[in-house]
């Protein structure tokens, strides 16, 4: 087991940014699985894992000091999304009968809680254990123009099996609303190590979300059958990503919400993802309606990465478990409303094995 030569050094994280601490904290099993995590953004900075062979590589993409993260076009790399993760149609959206206006950050539209999301604040940090650390971040009322002052607490847990989890929690004084992911960059064969044409995912969902030009539903829940976006048996990513699909050509790849059956079983994972050669295998389990598949069709390779890799477009995935995007403008889709003496708690884990 040799992976310490690749571990991210503490220094490069050990900092003050807007007069509060940013640290590197790692998790490690008795299995020698490693993930290194900041507060800045609560980011997934590194993760190693085991190939058939016994051999760990790390299989996130990031960097490896805190300027990577503060500086250049990095795309939410490993990072909490919130309070609203994905999409909201023009900035707008009505609660309550009052209108409040967000940043539209992706022209024309609201991405990832603003300008200044959870992505890009210093959460509160406690390491409750060598395998557990707990995040706590308090957005205030109007921040990004967000009503109500929310709490939210954030467990990352790494397991005896392999399974890093990511558990949400989330409690409001006025009704918000609230749509938690997160924003980790895979690739099996290890971070910077080519395509991802090559992997094997099933996602169980016989449904998916079409979008405009602009990447917002257009409202349509639509059948995943005789389409590219039928992930529901095993298939290389690759398969079909560049064929001449209207969806696929908007976004210039995958970039699309699948929606899970509602007879897949709690312990069965929604997702499964491959790659044969390392022989790596990543489940995912939620108790989100949905998760937003996402090829890393614009990592551009302009903010140099870990071990001076560059990454590029479609080398990458992401599965962030979450409700739908445009969910407050679209009734039909289920609810992310939170509102003052509820809980909101969302649930993830991604499961690491070997074929």
């Amino acid at each position: 087991m040799k992976i310490s030569k690749n571990l991210v050094k503490n220094a490069g994280f050990d900092s003050l940014l807007g007069g509060k601490k940013v640290g590197l904290f790692t998790l490690k099993n008795s299995d020698g699985m490693v993930v290194q995590i900041t507060n800045y953004g609560g980011r997934i900075v590194s993760l190693f894992v085991p190939d058939k062979a016994g051999n760990f590589e790390d299989v996130v993409l990031g960097h490896e000091d805190l300027k990577g993260y503060t500086e250049g076009g990095n795309p939410y790399f490993g990072a909490i999304i919130g309070r609203y993760g994905n999409r909201i149609a023009k900035g707008r959206l009505e609660i309550d009968g009052a209108t409040h206006a967000l940043a539209t950050n992706n022209t024309p539209n609201h991405l990832h809680g603003g300008t200044k999301g959870f992505d890009k604040v210093v959460w509160q940090v406690e390491q409750r254990s060598k395998q557990q650390l707990e995040l706590t971040y308090l957005s205030v009322a109007g921040e990004e123009n967000y009503p109500g002052n929310l709490k939210v607490v954030v467990t990352y847990t790494l397991t005896e099996d392999n399974a890093l989890e990511i558990d949400y929690q989330a409690a409001t004084d006025a009704s918000t609303v609230v749509n938690l992911t997160n924003h980790s960059y895979f690739n099996l064969k290890g971070a910077g190590n080519g395509s991802i044409e090559d992997h094997e995912l099933t996602i169980k969902a016989s449904h998916y979300l079409p979008t405009d030009t602009h990447a917002i539903p257009t409202g349509e829940i639509a059948a995943v059958a005789n389409t590219p976006m039928d992930f529901r048996k095993p298939k290389l990513i690759g398969r079909d990503m560049h064929r001449e699909f209207d969806q696929l050509l908007m976004a210039k790849g995958y970039d699309h919400t699948f929606v899970f059956d509602k007879d897949i079983a709690p312990q069965t994972p929604v997702a499964i993802a491959t790659e044969k050669k390392s022989g790596r295998t990543l489940e995912v389990y939620t108790n989100e309606p949905g998760v937003q598949f996402y090829s890393g069709n614009f990592v551009t390779g302009s903010n140099p990465g870990k071990n001076d890799k560059t990454y590029l477009s479609q080398e990458s995935f992401c599965l962030e478990t979450q409700h739908f995007p445009d969910s407050p403008n679209e009734k039909s889709f289920p609810t992310t409303l939170l509102h003052p003496g509820e809980t909101y708690h969302s649930f993830c884990s991604y499961k690491f094995g070997t074929l």
